[in-house]
């Protein structure tokens, strides 16, 4: 692990010489506010949810007859402010926080999601580095705003909170390898964190996570990506992979269908961390694994107030410890939208979360359930 590191640290600092030597023909020109921009954005979605199964609150967690659970609540789901700064033509900084994780008891390492700058040469190379969402899936390239679905999935949650996914702490190169115009466009993403989470001081050990991921154009509208990673908690070796694929067919003017898949397994390192009875099992019995399959059809309506129709359903099949303990578990998630502005900018969402365990666990959240959803959400 600690020599990839240094492999990918000696990578960049080679690509960084290479970048100032190209760039000597242009020292004579003063770029400091060639484009310069800044902009801000924002995203506000409020959310009703109901349970709709005995003895399960609105987070999905089973409780006893004698007591008396919270079975539907109104909520704020995510405020967003985002930030972006162009400095130049090559130097770009982002700033993302969430205000709804406010009322999270542990707010010190949550409101802040996006802290990065950003690097871009050309079109074949680019540097990130900051909190960002490491490029190890298709979720993570697709903003909140606009996964089609009342949330991500939960392999998605389940590999950020071991380090894979989700807002780390690191730096990563990505770009194109062949070019657009190739016969099967091919682009890379590699990259290194610490791997303990977003706003963290320091890093937890002198390991990090490592990735590299590579994806192409296969066909018209037919994307297909491969991703692998190295990581580290506790002195304890691990890694993740998982291939997706993604595809888009317009049929005319007002129907288009799209169709994401995406399979994943690799180490549960915050499984592991949180295992307190002794003996401790070795950190290769804590595996997870995954696959989800996403159907949307989109109805371009186009009237003056009501843009576009979109109807999904979700399936996902995920187990966070497939050799201990294994209790899979189901997902299902049909879903309405209504779009009054193009792009997402309103909408309004009414859908389902269908949860089917293996085994239900009495007084926990892996206990099978319904709840519906209804979620208004507004971009500026």
């Amino acid at each position: 692990m600690r020599r990839l590191t240094l492999v990918i640290a000696l990578f960049l600092s080679c690509s960084s010489i290479v970048i100032a030597q190209s760039s000597r023909d242009t020292l004579l020109a003063n770029y400091s506010t060639y484009k310069r921009a800044l902009s801000f954005a924002g995203l506000l979605q409020t959310r009703y949810t109901y349970s709709m199964t005995k003895n399960v609150d609105v987070n999905g967690k089973n409780y006893p007859d004698t007591m008396r659970g919270v079975t539907n609540s109104f909520s704020l789901k995510r405020v967003r402010f985002q930030v972006k700064a162009q400095i130049n033509d090559h130097f770009d900084a982002a700033i993302l926080v969430n205000f709804a994780d406010f009322s999270n008891s542990n707010v010190a390492n949550r409101v802040l999601e996006n802290a990065f700058i950003r690097y871009s040469l050309n079109s074949h190379f680019h540097i990130i580095a900051g909190q960002y969402r490491p490029f190890f899936g298709i979720e993570d390239a697709i903003p909140v705003d606009i996964i089609k679905s009342l949330d991500y999935s939960n392999q998605y949650t389940a590999f950020g909170n071991s380090g894979w996914q989700s807002f780390q702490i690191g730096l990563c190169i990505y770009g194109d390898i062949t070019g657009s115009e190739a016969k099967i466009p091919l682009r890379y993403y590699a990259g290194v964190h610490n791997g303990n989470n977003r706003n963290q001081p320091t890093d937890n050990d002198n390991t990090k996570h490592t990735y590299v991921r590579l994806e192409g154009d296969v066909a018209k509208n037919v994307t297909i990506g491969v991703n692998g990673g190295l990581g580290s908690t506790q002195n304890e070796n691990g890694s993740a992979w998982g291939g997706d694929v993604r595809s888009k067919i317009k049929f005319n003017s007002k129907w288009t269908v799209e169709l994401t898949g995406e399979y994943k397994e690799g180490s549960n390192f915050a499984a592991f961390n949180s295992f307190a009875t002794a003996p401790k099992p070795n950190v290769d019995q804590f595996k997870m694994r995954g696959f989800y399959v996403f159907p949307n059809i989109r109805y371009e309506y186009k009237r003056p107030r009501v843009r576009a129709i979109e109807l999904s359903a979700r399936y996902e099949y995920f187990d966070d410890s497939y050799k201990f303990n294994s209790n899979p578990r189901q997902t299902i998630i049909p879903m309405l939208a209504m779009e009054f502005a193009d792009n997402y900018f309103a909408c309004l969402q009414v859908g389902m979360y269908i949860d089917v365990f293996k085994n239900d666990v009495p007084n926990t959240t892996q206990y099978s359930h319904n709840a519906a959803v209804a979620q208004l959400q507004i971009r500026f």
